[in-house]
Formats: structure tokens, C-alpha cells, sequence
């Protein structure tokens, strides 16, 4: 006390459903215990809330005997696995031109309606890990239920965990599904398991941040978010990746949402910066009717080389030569400018343009493993 005035601690409460029926005169319980939850492998098949609680209604969750932290620290840098081999997804595309590596962390940028969640659940469905862990963080009400039955379908399901928070829930449920759903990875990681964790989407867990950051004081910087957003992803995103000694590995496939399909926005660039590789989808390639969607050209997968032998290294760049130098004529090519013998190269293009769209074109219910995807490649300049 100085002057006989009594400093007053400043904080903030946040709820994490609706405040009807709060007011003055409530009683309040003041506890220093972090959020918990206590796993186990009964888990698999569930879908749970954000705080853990199941939503499935096929009764209570059975739990596990060691309870673990929601917000939790990733392993030390210096304690952890190296990347391992291949993953394989069932996706050609993505197979061929940005293998995943066990523990790596991948990016999906686009913008709306281009196939983000229909990517997702082919991977959750077709994947060679052990388990899926798939975070749903601010997603539409009504695709929830199309998304666990129609998409990932009971084969999918059956060996995954699903997290849930809608766009309606508070942010704070937003922001802890996306923590929750680190979490459970993290419980099957410590088992040994090869887990694939997908999370859609970053995006809009950044943007639950945001609500918080802005209600709690905090200046807004880069088109209105906060300073904690960009502090608080790479915290969430470091947690995936390789275990320690003995331990198993999460690869993880986040999402990002690109607003106005730009890629370059402050969310998007701070993911891309974290990540170790992006995957691209373009809109222009689903309007003409090329599902997955992705844009070759444009993504990579940075651990991708060390994982190829030479052979798979070689064909993979002679696909996207090929694609590239297609894509510097595309304009001369559609307006019949362009004389077949000018470019040796360009002509070689043009002879494989349609062969490789069509190994890109893939169905969502038909599954393409990594050895068919190589095999059919080479097959198209053969």
C-alpha cells in the first residue's frame, strides 16, 4: 500500500458456453488445476466435445489410468526422432508429388468449397498410420454428421478419434478442441502408434484466438489479429511431429483457410514459415472438373527428397518439368498459336499433358497405395 491506495490485480473470465442464468450474487470456485483428460485406446470410433466429453451417444467414455495435460509442451528439440519413411495416404496425387514423412507437418491452403474436407477424409480412410486423429475447429453444424458418415465412414472411424467444436460454440471451445485434439495424438504417439493428426482448420482456430486476444485488451496488429495468434501457433502446430526415443511419431495435415484465395495472408504465412511443406488447391482446377484439386506447381513437401530413392526422385521431376513447361505455353496452347516442332520440350508437354491429368483425377472412394502410384506414373511416359 502506498498513500493508503491498494493496487487491485486486473483480470479477465471467459465462458466457455452461454452465461444465461449468471449473475451478481453467484457463487464462484477459483482453482489453479489445468485441464486434463485421461485417454485410452477405448477412445477409438468416439467423437468427444472439446472438453473431452463424448457427443456420440453411444454412453461415456471409458478412461485411461494416467491423465495428461490438454495444453501441453511438444517434446525437446534435441530428445526427438528424426523424420521417418514414407507415409502413405491412398491419395496419387499427394503420394507422388508431396510424399509425406512420418512426423512431418503438412499445410492444406485453400480457399472455401475446394475439397479441403473431402482431402482430409480420403487421407483419414486410406492412410497407412496407425490412428487418425481428426480436429473439426469452428466447422458448420450441419457437415459434421456428413462428414463422419459419409465421409470417413465406419471403416475411417473405427480407428479414429474425432474432436468436434462448431462454428456456434464459444471461442474458447474453439480454441481447446484444437488443443484437445493435440492432445489425444499425443496419448497414442506415447504408445508407440504412428498417428495421423488432421486438423481442420487453423484458420479458424487462429480466429478463435483473435475473439480471445481482442476481448482480453490486446492490440490488433496484421489485419486484426492479435499478437498472441502469432505466438500461440507454432505452440500448437510444434506438437505434431516425431516422439522421442521409443516413442512413435504424429504427422500432422492442417488445414488452412485462405481468405479470398490469398495466399499470402497473415495466417497462411505464418503457417507456411512453420510447416514443412504446403499443399496447394486451386480453384481454377476444380472448376474445370480435376478432383483432388491440387496444384502441383505449387506445393511441396520439404522432406520429401530424402525419403525417394534416386529413380522416384527422377521420374517425380520429369512429371513436373513437364507440367511447368505445359503451364508457360497454356495461353498460346488454348489459342492454337503455338506450331508443334517450335520447343522440343513444349511439344513433349503437350504429349503428356492429358496422361497426367488424368493420374491426378482421382475418385474419393477409390484408394491408390504408394507402390500403384509410382508404377502408374512411369507408365505415362512410358
Amino acid at each position: 500500500m502506498r498513500n493508503g491506495w491498494v493496487p487491485r490485480r486486473q483480470g479477465a473470465a471467459f465462458a466457455f458456453s452461454g452465461l444465461e442464468g449468471i449473475g451478481l450474487g453467484c457463487k464462484v470456485e477459483l482453482t489453479d488445476r489445468q485441464p486434463s483428460i485421461a485417454p485410452s485406446s477405448a477412445w477409438l470410433g468416439r467423437v468427444v466435445n472439446a472438453l473431452g466429453q463424448p457427443i456420440d451417444d453411444k454412453g461415456p467414455l471409458p478412461t485411461g489410468d494416467v491423465p495428461r495435460l490438454v495444453r501441453s509442451a511438444p517434446p525437446p528439440a534435441h530428445k526427438r526422432q528424426r523424420v521417418g519413411g514414407k507415409l502413405d495416404l491412398g491419395i496419387r496425387a499427394v503420394n507422388a508429388f508431396t510424399t509425406l514423412c512420418q512426423g512431418q507437418r503438412m499445410g492444406v491452403f485453400a480457399g472455401s468449397g475446394v475439397g479441403k474436407s473431402t482431402l482430409m477424409s480420403m487421407a483419414a480412410r486410406y492412410t497407412s498410420a496407425d490412428i487418425s486423429v481428426i480436429g473439426l475447429i469452428g466447422e458448420r453444424g450441419r457437415e459434421v454428421q456428413e462428414f463422419i458418415l459419409d465421409d470417413l465412414g465406419p471403416e475411417g472411424l473405427a480407428r479414429s478419434v474425432v474432436v468436434v467444436a462448431t462454428s456456434d460454440e464459444a471461442p474458447l471451445m474453439r480454441r481447446q478442441a484444437a488443443f484437445m485434439t493435440m492432445a489425444v495424438a499425443e496419448y497414442f504417439r506415447d504408445q508407440g502408434k504412428q498417428v495421423l493428426c488432421l486438423m481442420d482448420s487453423v484458420t479458424r482456430f487462429a480466429m478463435a484466438q483473435r475473439e480471445i486476444g481482442l476481448a482480453a485488451g490486446e492490440p490488433p496488429t496484421t489485419k486484426g489479429y492479435p499478437p498472441t495468434v502469432f505466438s500461440e501457433l507454432p505452440r500448437l502446430l510444434e506438437r505434431a511431429g516425431p516422439g522421442e526415443v521409443g516413442q512413435g511419431g504424429i504427422t500432422g495435415i492442417f488445414t488452412v483457410l485462405v481468405d479470398g484465395d490469398d495466399h499470402n495472408e497473415p495466417i497462411a504465412d505464418a503457417a507456411r514459415g512453420i510447416l514443412d511443406g504446403h499443399i496447394v488447391l486451386d480453384r481454377a482446377i476444380a472448376e474445370r472438373g480435376r478432383y483432388p484439386a491440387i496444384n502441383v506447381l505449387r506445393s511441396i513437401s520439404r522432406t520429401m527428397p530424402s525419403c525417394n530413392t534416386d529413380s522416384e526422385n527422377a521420374l517425380v521431376s520429369r512429371a513436373r518439368r513437364s507440367m511447368a513447361a505445359y503451364e508457360n505455353m497454356a495461353e498460346m496452347i488454348r489459342l492454337g498459336a503455338y506450331r508443334m516442332g517450335t520447343n522440343a520440350e513444349v511439344d513433349e508437354a503437350i504429349r503428356f499433358h492429358a496422361p497426367l491429368e488424368a493420374f491426378l483425377q482421382q475418385e474419393k472412394a477409390h484408394r491408390v497405395d504408394l507402390e500403384a502410384t509410382y508404377a502408374e506414373l512411369a507408365r505415362v511416359f512410358s
